[in-house]
């Protein structure tokens, strides 16, 4: 069994989190059953874009990442709080430690601000919300980062990508690295793509 954490900030992007719920709920069901998601946050409640209020299962001082196999994060809106949490240093710390235990690490659109603050993505190549005049992007660049203007970039255990429109295909991607490409193409064609 792969265990997949889903690390949530508050203000998150409920679409951004839900490929990542439903494409590894359709291969529990479906697939070969073989991922498990765990939910986490560094607070009890949180409240994503479009005011829902998410349990996560875990909070981060909670989490044992030899228990895991891949973390994934979805972006949010600064609006709405996203970095006040994406930028706290538990948060931070969860991916460091992940990266140091070379763990896959996927980031959707500006999921990969936290990654470049955290250090880990310094000095390799990442893509964040491209739109805006690349003010995002800029951001990342910021923090040692080598922007690809590319949907999804993938440098060794990270993967990045440029926008919302970009989640599912993380998703698969994710699924893919995690299981086979046979199994990935068996859910993409359940699921109707």
């Amino acid at each position: 069994m792969k265990q997949i954490l889903l690390l949530l900030a508050n203000g998150f992007e409920a679409y951004e989190a839900s490929v990542f719920t439903d494409v590894l709920d359709w291969n529990m069901v479906e697939g070969d059953r073989s991922t498990k998601l765990v939910t986490c946050g560094i607070r009890k409640n949180l409240r994503c874009t479009g005011r829902l209020t998410v349990i996560p299962e875990l909070l981060t001082s909670e989490v044992d990442v030899t228990e895991f196999d891949a973390l994934a994060i979805p972006g949010g809106f600064e609006s709405a709080g996203f970095y006040e949490d994406a930028y706290s240093d538990d948060f931070l710390s969860i991916i460091q430690k992940f990266n140091m235990a070379e763990k896959i690490i996927a980031a959707i659109c500006v999921g990969a601000l936290p990654l470049g603050k955290s250090g880990v993505l310094c000095g390799r190549q990442g893509t964040t919300y491209h739109l805006n005049n690349g003010y995002r992007q800029q951001q990342l660049a910021a923090f040692g980062v080598n922007v690809v203007n590319q949907p999804i970039v993938i440098d060794g255990n990270m993967i990045t990508s440029s926008s919302p429109a970009t989640a599912l295909d993380v998703a698969f991607t994710l699924l893919e690295t995690l299981t086979t490409a046979e199994n990935c193409r068996h859910i993409k064609h359940l699921m109707g793509f």
